[in-house]
């Protein structure tokens, strides 16, 4: 069985097209430029916008899945990692409806 990874998922109320663009581009900058001790830490990244209006959705139109190797990585990610701070620092600026919601969990795939 795999070593569980710590998965982070992160939704965001954007009602502006435009604004989704923004946020998706700087998710991959993120992705570029992510790194921990000069090498990159994420073990995982994917972002985009809802595929279809669904009521479930309940206004979140973007999403974002991280996975980490350790509570340590997330910690980081969190408090050190300057790539993410440019993020949620832009983040802030596109109008967002509300701040946005975000979980974590561990757990190793059931499925690959």
């Amino acid at each position: 069985m795999a070593t569980p990874r710590i998965h982070r998922v992160t939704l965001f109320k954007l009602p502006d097209p435009e604004a989704q663009k923004k946020l998706l581009d700087a998710y991959e900058t993120l992705g570029r430029e992510q790194s921990k001790d000069g090498k990159p830490y994420l073990l995982y990244l994917c972002a985009g916008a809802a595929t279809s209006p669904d009521m479930r959705a309940q206004g979140y139109t973007v999403a974002a899945k991280t996975e980490f190797a350790s509570e340590e990585d997330v910690a980081f990610y969190d408090e050190q990692c300057a790539a993410h701070g440019a993020l949620k620092k832009m983040s802030m600026t596109l109008g967002l409806a509300e701040k946005p919601l975000t979980m974590s969990f561990s757990g190793s795939p059931l499925i690959s």
